[in-house]
């Protein structure tokens, strides 16, 4: 079954590119467009989309305004940034304000596609070209996540499931790569939430970011 998605940035072209890229693939299906975050609260309550690819600079309701007035109505739908290089800081206060991840939008098609298809299924994606600068942007602004308590040590195991999170890949696909039974990995995922002090695994992503875990 094709991802349903709604592409969300105010220039034409750059939609229409999208778009056109998108449909070469059987996998994704676009049911809507919007110029800005306002419109894009109004395509999503008609289509439902099953991800959302929204850009951060728009004029009006930019991108993070979007991700709050989602989270404010509590519209659960995942929403993939793309971005450009230089938006380590609107990254950062994206993946903060809800997204799932981010790509950069000199992605090729089989990428762009994998990332939808990872935070469709409820994972988490960061794109290594950008790493470097989101860990920079991460350790030079305070963690509003912080609770003041000192982070947990993660075992060798969690911190190996930890980076294979923030890689973007589900529980399944982690199971795989380490030769774990699923639950095992379930379990882990727990641990490391509950140790970095994390409501889901964007968060947990963001604070070991933070903490240097990642870094």
């Amino acid at each position: 079954m094709s991802v349903r998605v709604i592409i969300v940035d105010d220039q034409t072209l750059v939609r229409q590119g999208i778009r056109g890229l998108l449909g070469i693939s059987d996998e994704v299906d676009v049911v809507a467009e919007a110029s800005d975050g306002a419109e894009a609260l109004e395509k999503i309550a008609e289509v439902s989309p099953d991800v959302v690819l929204l850009d951060l600079r728009m004029p009006g309701m930019d991108g993070i305004a979007t991700l709050e007035a989602m989270r404010a109505a509590d519209i659960t739908v995942p929403v993939l940034v793309l971005t450009t290089f230089d938006d380590a800081e609107l990254v950062l206060g994206a993946m903060r304000a809800g997204a799932r991840g981010y790509l950069l939008k000199d992605v090729t098609l089989e990428q762009l596609v994998g990332g939808i298809r990872t935070v469709a299924s409820g994972g988490t994606l960061l794109q290594p070209a950008m790493t470097e600068r989101l860990i920079k942007a991460v350790s030079t602004a305070p963690d509003p996540a912080d609770s003041g308590g000192p982070i947990e040590r993660l075992t060798e195991r969690e911190t190996d499931v930890l980076h294979l999170i923030a890689g973007g890949y589900s529980n399944r696909e982690i199971a795989q790569m380490l030769h774990l039974a699923e639950g095992t990995v379930k379990n882990h995922v727990s641990m490391v939430l509950m140790k970095l002090q994390a409501r889901d695994r964007t968060q947990a992503v963001l604070r070991a970011l933070h903490a240097g875990v990642l870094g």
